[in-house]
Order: C-alpha cells, then structure tokens, then sequence
C-alpha cells in the first residue's frame, strides 16, 4: 500500500508539474520574472535559488506553483479611474509609483505584460497537460495498440441483427457521435440505454449505415456477488455473498468456474449460467498459490435495455502515423467525456458525490495496481501511464473553466479586457476571485472528507 501511495503521489506530482511548466516557460518567453517555481504546498523541504528564481519541494506533495512577479493585486496595472486618482495625488503618489517599479523590475512583472503575452502564459498550464496527454498516449498506443470499436459477438434474433450488424463491422459513428474506440461505444451505451442507435459502421473498407432500436427486456442470470476486472481479479466481495459464504477474497484470480477456465471469449457470466445454481468449484489464485472453492451460485433478476452486440475492445497495432492519429483521438476522447460529464451534473445524472480528489486518485491508483499486478510491471507502468492520460486530460479541461481563481477564470477577465480595451477595476476582479478560491477550498474540504469517508 505504500508504494502505491508513493506510485500516487508521483503520478500527480507529474501531471502538476507539467502544467506548472507550461506557465514557467511561458513566462519566461515572455520577459516576466519567475519568483518561485516550487511543488506541493506548506512549508519548504527542500530549496535553491539559480538565478531569479527560487525552486522549491514542499511538505504536502499535492499542488504547485508557478509564482510571477506582479502576479497580484500590489503589482497589477490601475485602471484608468485608479489612475487619475493617483494622477490627484500629486508627487508623493508618483514617487512612491517610482520607488515600487524600481524594487520590483515592473517592467518584468506579468501584470505589466501585453494582454496578449497575460493570455499565453496563463493559457499555457491547461495546454501543457493536453501535451503530456498525447505524448503518453503515443507512448502507450505505440506499445500496446489500440482497440477500435470492432463488433466481435451479435447474439442471435437480436436487435442489432435485425439491423444487419455482423461481426468483425468496425462502428464509427453513433447518432452523429464519432466513435474512435470500443470503450466510447461503452461510455455512450451506459448513459443512452434506450436511444435509437443510427450506427456508422466500416465492412471490408466501404462504410454502411444501420439503426438498431434498443429492446427492453428481463433477465435472469445467476451471481456470486462480486465485482471483477479484465483480467478476473476480484475487486469487491458483496457482504453476505455466495462468494463470501463459499471463501472468495478480494485480490484473488479466478482461473476457472465449473470446471469452464475464463478467457476474453467466455465470461464469468456464461461460466455461472452453465452452473444451473448447484454447488460449483471455483478455482482462484490467491497470492500466487491456487485454492479450489466451493461456491453456489445464486439467481438474479435484472432488467434493461440491450442490442445484442457485444465490443471487446481488443487490442490491435496500428502503424507510426496511425498512432499519432489515435493518440489525438485519445485525448480528444478524454476532454471530451470530462466535458460531458461535467454537463451530466448539471442535468443530475452525475452528483457532486462523482467528484474525487488528491485521497481518491490514491484510491484509484491502488486499484489500478492491484489489478495490474498478476498481468506483470509492464502492464502496471502502462495503466499508470493510461491513468495519467486521463488525470492530464482532465486537469487541461478544469482549469479552463471559466470559474474564479482557475485559469479559465483569469483567462475570462483578459478576454473582456481585450474585447473592452482596458482592464476590469483590480479589486472588483480580486473579490471575485477570492470568493471564488473560498468556495473551491470549501468545495476541496468536502470532497476531501468525503473521500477519506469512502476508505473505510
């Protein structure tokens, strides 16, 4: 658990100082002085001065900075009413003006730089994490392949046969939605369940249309009670589940159900079907030693909406220039979902309770290690890079929101300097984003708490 909390922590402290990066350069390019350039927050483990800036570690290790000269509201340019009023002043006024722009280098301080020079540079974080995106998503897709939405399984009778959907059709389009990778058929499916499906699809080169109508229906299947990943690592154990009664862990492998060893093509689910609800044996592997158990199986109803196609996501290598394409496609993939899902909150189909942060991504990340772990390191280094594509993504797209005290929200008060010609009155902007960093440590605490909560 430790070293997953450190494989955590490294994962974020990079995807952080990237983005930080992306400022420092930025500023840099552009004449501003850097004052301190640090990562985390709190007090300063570790530090050193090279020349105008100071790099800094820190104690807590989630966060950073990217802290410019000027940056604030003592350095920030007056607007023309601050001006006149100074200009009202007299001489002390423009001594003390004069004193302050020689301590200070006001000539490199970032509010004394072109709106246009202010826009780059803040604009730069949120850019810089799409790059890290698509640099490992190159990585990634140049080592693993990628799974295009490629139909391997059409049940018999079923909606998608109607419509003429056979295996080995490639979808990539859904009711005008492209569709680059099975698991964005996965995401679109889970949240339009019952939508008529007015399908793109590519058969032996030429692409082909078809509607498939969703068809409700009830179904009886038989459980153990648990919840399993990819590779059948069990990742949760239902309290008073079969699979508890019969001995089942989390962490263990199940290799085979009644005597059926699972694979890609025969899923747990037809595994238990087969079992008819009798005593099954079902062999785990448990820390490397095998265990046969003796589970039975108990039958569930469920009810829905369903196609009768079925997407594996299976892997396949694709060419140099196929995978710069897909890798754009991949972040284009990952802004896009975080955008929906945004917009799904709004609309209540995703609750405040959906958000994680720093405490959650952990969680997450020993989950995606343990789950990697019987497949190898490679394939943990490859779903911690998978991850990281996602969390990169991810923080590109929140940061440009356009909320006080985030980037999208200081990029909002540029543009309508730009569109005005002159700057918005600086305390009517520094109230603004000062309630709006209350409202988001407020917002922090709670998902903090609320994570911590979930751990236990």
């Amino acid at each position: 658990m430790i070293i997953n909390i450190i494989l955590a922590v490294l994962v974020l402290s990079i995807v952080v100082i990237v983005h930080e990066f992306g400022h420092f350069i930025l500023a840099k390019a552009n004449g501003v002085t850097v004052v301190e350039f640090s990562l985390g927050f709190g007090p300063k483990l570790l530090h050193f001065k090279k020349g105008e800036t100071e790099y800094c570690l820190k104690l807590i290790p989630f966060g950073g900075a990217c802290m410019m000269l000027g940056d604030d509201l003592m350095m920030e340019q007056a607007d023309d009413e601050q001006q006149e009023e100074n200009e009202q002043d007299g001489d002390m006024a423009a001594k003390e003006k004069q004193r302050l722009g020689q301590a200070y280098q006001s000539e490199k301080a970032f509010a004394n730089k072109p709106v246009w020079s202010r826009i780059a540079i803040i604009a730069a974080g949120p850019v810089f994490n799409f790059l890290l995106a698509f640099v490992l998503a190159v990585v990634i897709i140049a080592s693993t392949g990628t799974d295009p939405c490629t139909i391997d399984a059409v049940d018999e009778g079923s909606p998608a046969q109607e419509a003429g959907l056979e295996p080995g059709d490639c979808i990539v389009k859904i009711n005008g939605n492209g569709i680059a990778f099975a698991r964005e058929y996965s995401f679109y499916e889970y949240y339009h369940a019952a939508d008529t499906m007015n399908i793109t699809y590519v058969r032996d080169g030429k692409k082909y249309h078809a509607t498939v109508e969703p068809a409700y229906q009830k179904n009886q299947a038989y459980r153990l009670g648990i919840t399993i990943s990819n590779n059948s690592l069990v990742n949760e154990v239902m309290p008073g589940s079969p699979a508890e009664e019969g001995g089942i862990q989390p962490n263990d492998i199940i290799l085979s159900v009644g005597g059926i060893a699972l694979s890609d093509s025969v899923p747990i689910s037809d595994a238990l079907n087969a079992s008819g609800g009798a005593p099954t044996k079902v062999v785990v592997s448990r820390q490397g030693e095998e265990l046969e158990l003796t589970v039975t199986p108990q039958l569930a109803e469920s009810e829905g909406y369903y196609t009768g196609f079925a997407c594996y996501g299976t892997m396949v290598r694709v060419s140099p220039a196929a995978t710069v394409l897909n890798a754009a496609k991949e972040v284009g993939y990952w802004i896009e979902t975080v955008v929906k899902s945004l917009g799904m909150m709004f609309t209540g189909q995703l609750g405040i309770n959906d958000l994680s942060g720093p405490v959650g991504i952990v969680d997450v990340v020993n989950t995606v290690v343990e789950e990697s772990k019987p497949a190898g390191a490679w394939v943990v280094i490859i779903n911690l890079l998978s991850f990281m594509v996602m969390i990169s993504a991810n923080l590109g797209v929140m940061n440009l929101l356009p909320l006080p005290a985030l980037d999208g929200g200081r990029l909002m008060f540029m543009l309508i300097e730009v569109v005005r010609g002159k700057p918005v009155q600086k305390e009517r902007e520094g109230m603004v984003h000062f309630v709006g960093m209350v409202l988001l440590m407020i917002l922090m605490v709670y998902i903090l708490f609320k994570d911590i909560h979930g751990l236990f």
